[in-house]
């Protein structure tokens, strides 16, 4: 049979009649459709893995095409198991979203509430299914795969394709959080840093949505008790969507939290990241050195993958083999640059890649994150032995970045003679430029803030939701914020040099702070707050936001 079918049409064929998880699992795949003629219905081709299953699986299938409403006749073909497997893996990749579905332009709240609304509106098999979360000992008799199915109805898909293509295309979100409630579910998304509401649904529609959602990740739709953990891959309109997605059973039922991932690192610069030239003209100096440790330090969320892809972006000249192990990979670096994802069920952990690394060549690399003791070991002997290598710590400043090493068994030698510098980082809301107020700074921020009298100052014009919807009925809100009084981030960074007073502040063992003081008095560091204080000066952010997000002393 010549081939008569693309992993686009396939893809549609799969979304509008099955779905992913159900192919998968009963090896089955649908490939094209045979126009019809005059009087005669369409045919659609579909391929099956064994033709003595057909007798099982060919009436459910015929009366899923029947429910469609669609005039098509079936004809089944065999392919091999390992034929069909590479059909599905080739249309997961493609869009999922089919042309009618609703467009980013024209999406609103209403729209994808009314989609999930009509999933349970029309029910043409007759499934009913009810979740007893409050019943430890209650079982659902229902086929998992019969669950897939009307989990995957188109309705419901254009709502769950609705929701993800809005919080990709929105600048600013992160995170899509989907919260049970008693009676209810709630959606809220993390925007510049911020959680924030984005839409409330019915409860049962809500259970709906995270079993499309959970299909999708290719996690068990069947096991609500216990966490799971998966990945969306898709592709819209020629851009990848990648979510990385999480779930836990909680007292009402499983909240879900998708995590963005940004894959495209094409538009990373150090010169846009870091705004003040000193601190980076001092980073760029030690990510060019030909051998020791750079290490990124901040909470989840900070920035530092953003970071380091911009400087490993940098160095990537074509003359050096870098290689990075990450988990997960978030930006496809391209170029040179050779990423290896971390997968601990394989034994591929931080330290055994690193270890491989080693004998493979390499110049400049980097470890996702440091957070055991065998990591930091491994990462130190490999810059003793001559290599460049960046790395990731979850501290809360940069003097704490070295208590932490040290916590975890590295020797203060070890670490003065490896350690070229730590970057600590958070991300400040940038103040909107549409509708922020400027107005001399007040007596008691100058004074808290070590700022001239009377210098003036951006203050963020920031709405309730009650004022929120009165100015969006009068089409007087703020087209850039919509209200939020902030567009954006910006970093605040505090760079530590390790340079021989700091070596010797080690060896003593003073304090962090004692460390930090050295820093700042006889290197002239800018902590966290001073660098954000010069943001603020520049008219670039707000002193509440520094207030929320730095949360240190000057």
């Amino acid at each position: 049979m010549a081939k008569q079918y693309t992993a686009t049409s396939v893809r549609k064929l799969v979304d509008k009649y099955f779905s992913l998880q159900w192919c998968r699992d009963n090896l089955v795949v649908p490939l094209y459709v045979e126009p019809s003629l005059p009087m005669n219905p369409g045919i659609l081709k579909i391929a099956i893995a064994n033709y003595s299953y057909l007798g099982t699986i060919a009436e459910p299938i015929k009366q899923r095409i029947l429910q469609s409403g669609d005039n098509l006749k079936c004809e089944f073909v065999e392919k091999s198991q390992e034929e069909i497997q590479e059909i599905l893996d080739d249309a997961s990749e493609e869009r999922f979203i089919s042309g009618e579905s609703i467009e980013i332009s024209q999406f609103d709240e209403d729209a994808v509430l009314e989609a999930i609304k009509q999933t349970t509106d029309n029910d043409p098999n007759g499934i009913k299914f009810e979740f007893d979360d409050d019943d430890e000992s209650s079982e659902v008799e229902i086929d998992s795969a019969d669950l897939a199915l009307e989990m995957m109805e188109s309705k419901i898909q254009k709502a769950a394709g609705g929701v993800l293509i809005y919080a990709k295309t929105t600048e600013g979100v992160s995170d899509i959080h989907i919260e049970p409630r008693e009676d209810s579910y709630k959606i809220r998304v993390r925007k510049d840093g911020v959680m924030q509401k984005f839409m409330g649904l019915p409860r049962k529609p809500g259970i709906q949505l995270v079993a499309c959602l959970k299909n999708m990740a290719m996690m068990d739709i069947a096991e609500r008790r216990a966490s799971q953990d998966g990945k969306i891959l898709r592709k819209f309109e020629g851009n990848k969507l990648e979510f990385r997605c999480s779930t836990v059973p909680g007292k009402h039922g499983e909240k879900m939290v998708l995590r963005i991932l940004n894959s495209d690192a094409s538009t990373l610069n150090l010169d846009t990241l870091i705004h003040i030239e000193s601190v980076r003209k001092d980073f760029r100096r030690i990510m060019n050195a030909t051998n020791g440790i750079v290490i990124v330090s901040g909470p989840t969320g900070s920035g530092k993958s953003t970071t380091l892809a911009a400087a490993l972006q940098e160095k990537d000249t074509g003359d050096t083999n870098i290689v990075t192990a990450e988990d997960p990979i978030e930006y496809e670096m391209g170029g040179d640059i050779n990423q290896v994802q971390v997968n601990r069920a394989k034994g591929q952990t931080f330290a055994m890649i690193l270890r491989t690394f080693l004998r493979q060549d390499p110049d400049v690399i980097l470890i996702g994150e440091t957070r055991d003791p065998e990591t930091a070991e491994s990462s130190m002997d490999a810059a003793e032995t001559g290599h460049l290598v960046f790395t990731t710590l979850h501290a809360n400043s940069s003097t704490s970045s070295l208590t932490r090493l040290l916590d975890m068994d590295v020797p203060k030698y070890k670490l003065n003679a490896s350690v070229r510098g730590v970057l600590a980082q958070r991300l400040l809301r940038r103040v909107c430029t549409g509708c922020g107020i400027k107005r001399p700074i007040s007596e008691s921020e100058a004074r808290e803030f070590q700022i001239g009298k009377n210098t003036p100052i951006m203050y963020a014009n920031t709405l309730s939701a009650e004022e929120k919807n009165k100015r969006k009925k009068e089409n007087t809100l703020c087209p850039q914020c919509l209200g939020s009084g902030y567009k954006g981030r910006i970093g605040a960074y505090e760079l530590l040099l390790v340079d021989s007073k700091i070596q010797n502040a080690i060896s003593e063992g003073k304090t962090d702070k004692e460390v930090e003081q050295i820093a700042v008095t006889q290197n002239n560091m800018l902590t966290l707050t001073q660098y954000g204080v010069e943001l603020v000066k520049d008219h670039l952010t707000t002193t509440a936001e520094l207030i929320r997000v730095c949360k240190t002393d000057l």
